[in-house]
């Protein structure tokens, strides 16, 4: 696997900070790809943390952030539950799907709107809500390159 860099971004914050997260989720879609469906199920780690079980966590937490607390949506959470049906072709699609609802709503809003909802904490604003999706994508993206190098020795961004 090619190791791609961050993209070198001059642009404003909002610019900068979302070309960052595009470039982790790129990163995570590109680390499972060519995983077989029975890797994908398979966990290394004593977490029991799978790289299917990741794809459908991530649309989750940018759903759960960007609609549900965001927006104050009310809608069905999405699922990130493995079923015996689900495989990973099908959780990369529709985490990308995701991404496109989630952009839409990111270039929709300022950053200094506040979320609808706060779950009894602090309120936050569209910009911590974006900063803190960029690190929980990182975060589970390097959760991924492990998973991966122990899987099949795949290292590279």
């Amino acid at each position: 696997m090619v190791d791609r860099k961050p993209p070198r971004v001059l642009g404003g914050e909002r610019e900068t900070l979302t070309s960052l997260l595009q470039y982790q989720r790129d990163s995570f879609a590109r680390k499972v790809a060519g995983v077989s469906e029975e890797d994908a199920r398979r966990s290394p780690v004593a977490s029991g943390t799978t790289l299917l079980w990741l794809a459908k966590h991530l649309a989750r937490a940018e759903h759960i952030w960007l609609v549900h607390r965001f927006l104050g949506a009310d809608e069905p959470l999405i699922d990130d539950s493995v079923h015996d049906d689900d495989t990973l072709a099908a959780a990369v699609d529709a985490l990308r799907s995701t991404w496109a609802r989630m952009d839409a709503i990111i270039a929709a809003h300022r950053f200094d709107e506040l979320a609808q909802t706060t779950g009894g904490e602090p309120p936050v604003d569209l910009r911590w809500i974006v900063m803190h999706l960029l690190e929980e994508v990182a975060r589970h993206a390097g959760h991924a390159d492990i998973l991966r190098e122990l899987i099949d020795g795949e290292t590279g961004r």
